[in-house]
């Protein structure tokens, strides 16, 4: 792609009075195959504002990283195929945008941290000219300039001699270390908002602690917005301000990242909970799993799709779709339950002691 000199950059316009940065509104992206129509998302829809954390938190194949590919249009058509809904970045629709503006908009305005390290670098060309290409193409930069700056942003994210390492190609670098190199990639042009898709998976635990770190520390500078996508309620516990709970395709509870931990309504969300080491531990109680695979997004279960492997379901679960109950906050929960008390009793004890505690002012 070559540098337009006459484009101007969305993220250097203001943000329409009354729209936020980003707007998923209703999202629908189906996938039809030989076999079957795939609903990979189904429904999707928040907001999102400079400064902000959203945590999209679900198992693999829940339609969170589908999502995020849909708002970067990196999604081949067909076989996918938008059924509804809309993506608005700073009041306009992504979806409408043509593929010139789309590139302008990638890496620039919108930036992604991919899943797998080990495939999304080009075997091919050194990891300086891949972390600088975007300087180059978005900002004008000389390639000495870029290959300067990308040095710089090696060394940002923690990569052991960065001058030397700047020349070499990615078969050199460990799965962690070229995870590293995506990272420094797309932060490479301070982007509006950064999509962090499991950034941290091929990290051991000091080194996801570093990068957690690092990215809050650039939202802090240059307060762009941060889309965390992860399997692990852990990882957002202390970074997100929002979450989304995923499964099926479809969002089943989204809140605060304090309602999601203090006042989850939905049994999913008790399972991820409940799965996370830490909860078992001041529990005092063993793992508890979640029984049960994820059901195929072409055979989808008639009524709710957690109904058969969620411990609390009813006859009325398995054969009727719940609709979301919304509370004055914003917080809503996929469940036919979940404004009953008696049924929210069965949340994580946890959850409900840290609550307490916090009203009392120890925690």
């Amino acid at each position: 792609m070559k540098k337009n000199k006459n484009y101007v950059d969305l993220k250097d316009q203001p943000v329409p009075e009354g729209q936020h940065l980003l707007e998923v509104d209703d999202l629908k992206m189906y996938f039809h195959t030989e076999d079957g129509v795939v609903r990979a998302v189904d429904g999707v829809s928040y907001t999102l504002d400079r400064g902000e954390t959203l945590g999209v938190v679900g198992e693999s194949g829940s339609g969170k990283s589908v999502t995020a590919m849909t708002i970067m249009g990196l999604i081949s058509m067909p076989p996918g195929k938008i059924e509804g809904g809309d993506v608005r970045y700073r009041g306009r629709s992504i979806l409408e945008m043509t593929e010139e503006e789309m590139q302008h908009i990638r890496g620039n305005d919108i930036a992604m941290i991919f899943q797998d390290p080990m495939t999304s670098l080009n075997p091919v060309y050194k990891i300086g000219r891949q972390v600088g290409e975007g300087l180059r193409l978005h900002r004008g930069y000389s390639k000495q300039e870029a290959l300067k700056r990308a040095t710089e942003l090696l060394d940002l994210v923690g990569i052991p001699e960065p001058e030397k390492r700047v020349n070499e190609y990615p078969h050199q670098f460990s799965g962690g270390m070229r995870q590293r190199v995506m990272i420094a990639m797309a932060l490479a042009c301070d982007p509006d908002i950064l999509i962090a898709d499991e950034p941290t998976t091929a990290l051991d635990v000091t080194i996801q602690a570093q990068i957690i770190e690092l990215m809050q520390e650039m939202q802090e500078k240059n307060g762009n917005a941060i889309i965390m996508i992860t399997h692990d309620l852990g990882v957002v516990a202390d970074m997100a301000d929002k979450i989304m709970v995923m499964y099926a395709g479809r969002p089943v509870e989204f809140g605060t990242a304090e309602e999601i931990f203090y006042e989850s309504r939905h049994p999913y969300t008790w399972g991820l909970i409940r799965s996370i080491p830490e909860q078992a531990i001041e529990e005092k109680k063993p793992l508890t799993p979640i029984h049960g695979n994820p059901p195929s997004l072409m055979n989808l279960p008639e009524g709710c799709v957690f109904s058969p492997r969620c411990p609390y379901a009813t006859d009325k679960c398995r054969k009727q779709r719940p609709e979301r109950v919304v509370t004055e906050s914003g917080h809503y929960s996929a469940c036919h339950y979940s404004s009953d008390p008696e049924f929210l009793k069965n949340a994580p004890e946890t959850s409900r002691t840290r609550k307490d505690s916090k009203k009392g002012g120890e925690a």
